[in-house]
């Protein structure tokens, strides 16, 4: 039996376990620079705020409402999904970490000696006591059937108490047929235009198609997709991995003409990719960088890349940086001004298992360089040690105007109790 354990409205739940007269309010959190509407509180739903809404479109709706407004406070969640996950790894060994705020468990053998249901409601509580933020539990037989029960359990949290298990076959065709196509998991927004053009509208529908037209029409993926949904396992837990592909990209306060200044903002993405190999132990063999104008304004645009390969894998921000540069010059047009650049390293490898080349090798003073820059970085401050081609005085900070405290990860933001209110 897999369980699908995700918790509810994650950013807003998080911003609520301190501060309590958030709850029964409309409460959004937004993305990077303060963007777009990424996690909305239920009363929030009610209210129309669509997920994605562009802040700027729905500030004055906000601001009718009384809607609480909050920028990603990305360390903060990170510390309790951290929390979230340590809890559900004392109920099995067998975990898959999904996303932040959501992971599969499976529980092989237990069917014979515990009760499931019991185990997620034991599961909810203690997430609930220990951490604080709400949870909902799909239980079957399969991942993606657990996908779809998690949906029922968030769609009818009063009838269900947060929690719904696929046990049976009549339960499994009625929730095929409740879902409809482009809500199952793995079928995306054209696949779903695809099947509906069919007249596949649900889940269900698209369990009847037969294996040879799958195969033909679609791929191996939806062969699977199907099997699933039949509530045959074949999707199984799957460990971390690093990622394919690291990527810092920024949108500058001002459009920017100037060669230099893109230049030192190139250098610095470069550098931040490097870091964020060396943290996974990897090297990269490619790097890619992009430039872009300000597609928000109504002049002659200019948006180009380049990809190149790296004579050798590294993760040394003085190589990347250098070849950064040399993408650079070769797409930056005199003319224009910019809006937004990017660095971007693929063709990762695990650095315990570099090919060494005969005739070109980075130097190998390199790697206990980058040591001692990440260790003083650790000790005295996050990016205190740079590059000479960096700015010292120049630091990249997001558009983050109703930010929360670090709660749990700054000892200067902890919460502080008056006892003499006590």
């Amino acid at each position: 039996m897999y369980a699908l354990i995700d918790c509810n409205n994650f950013y807003v739940s998080c911003e609520r376990i301190f501060n309590p007269t958030l709850s029964n309010q409309a409460v959004v959190v937004l993305s990077n620079n303060d963007g777009c509407v990424i996690s909305r509180s239920e009363e929030a739903k009610q209210l129309g705020i669509p997920m994605g809404a562009p802040f700027f479109q729905y500030k004055s709706l906000f601001q009718k409402n009384n809607v609480k407004i909050f920028s990603s406070n990305y360390a903060l969640y990170a510390d309790i999904s951290e929390r979230v996950m340590n809890i559900l790894n004392k109920y099995t060994p067998d975990i898959e970490v999904y996303s932040i705020d959501e992971s599969f468990l499976k529980f092989n053998g237990y069917d014979d000696f515990f009760n499931i249901e019991k185990i997620a409601h034991q599961i909810k509580q203690e997430i609930l006591k220990g951490v604080g933020v709400p949870t909902c539990v799909g239980l079957a037989p399969t991942k993606a059937l657990a996908k779809i029960a998690n949906r029922i359990a968030k769609k009818f949290p009063k009838q269900l108490n947060g929690i719904y298990s696929i046990d049976s076959e009549e339960k499994r065709i009625k929730a095929l047929k409740w879902i409809a196509i482009e809500d199952v998991w793995g079928i995306g927004r054209r696949l779903a235009a695809r099947l509906r053009f069919l007249n596949i509208n649900n889940a269900y529908d698209f369990t009847q198609l037969s294996d040879q037209y799958i195969r033909k029409e679609f791929s191996v993926v939806e062969l699977r997709l199907k099997k699933e949904l039949l509530g045959e396992s074949v999707l199984k837990l799957e460990d971390i991995k690093n990622k394919k592909n690291i990527a810092t990209t920024r949108s500058f306060e001002h459009d920017e003409n100037d060669f230099e200044f893109v230049k030192e903002r190139v250098v610095t993405f470069a550098s931040s990719c490097a870091e964020k190999l060396r943290k996974q132990n990897s090297n990269a063999n490619l790097i890619s960088v992009f430039i872009q104008t300000n597609p928000q304004k109504e002049t002659l645009q200019y948006r180009r890349n380049v990809v190149l390969k790296l004579p050798f894998a590294s993760n040394s921000s003085i190589t990347l940086a250098k070849y950064a540069i040399k993408g650079l010059e070769q797409i930056y047009k005199e003319g224009f001004a910019y809006k937004r650049a990017g660095v971007i390293v693929s063709g990762i490898t695990d650095a315990n298992q570099k090919q060494l080349n005969l005739f070109s090798d980075e130097d190998s003073r390199h790697q206990e360089l980058m040591k001692t820059i990440d260790g003083l970085n650790r000790k005295i401050g996050e990016t205190k040690i740079k590059l000479g081609s960096q700015d010292l005085e120049r630091t990249w900070k997001m558009r983050q105007e109703h930010l929360s405290k670090n709660y749990t990860t700054n000892i200067n933001q902890l919460i502080e109790i008056d006892l003499n209110l006590a």
